[in-house]
């Protein structure tokens, strides 16, 4: 198992649009093969900064996800909102509770 993070930043006239939208998908988005758990969060400090976390039974399943319908939908969408540039990170979750 590995933990994807994404780190998002979007005009904050957008940020309803993008609540909406991923609120509409996640439930979609949870039941692709591999996905464990999707979050996401706000920063506190600057509200026009999110960050996604899922948890994916192997790289593969990613890529699947990555390379379907659902995502390239969802992500050209979630692109149009942006102020800034995405990033993105896959890391080895080393401690569990």
């Amino acid at each position: 198992m590995f933990v994807r993070i994404v780190k998002m930043s979007f005009h904050l006239k957008f940020i309803p649009e993008f609540l909406k939208m991923f609120d509409e998908k996640k439930t979609l988005i949870k039941s692709s093969k591999g996905c464990l758990m999707l979050e996401l969060y706000q920063d506190k400090s600057n509200p026009e900064i999110f960050f996604t976390y899922s948890h994916w039974e192997n790289d593969n399943d990613l890529e699947n996800y990555r390379n379907s319908t659902l995502f390239q939908e969802t992500w050209t969408q979630t692109k149009t909102y942006f102020n800034d540039k995405p990033h993105a990170w896959s890391v080895d979750k080393l401690a569990f509770h």
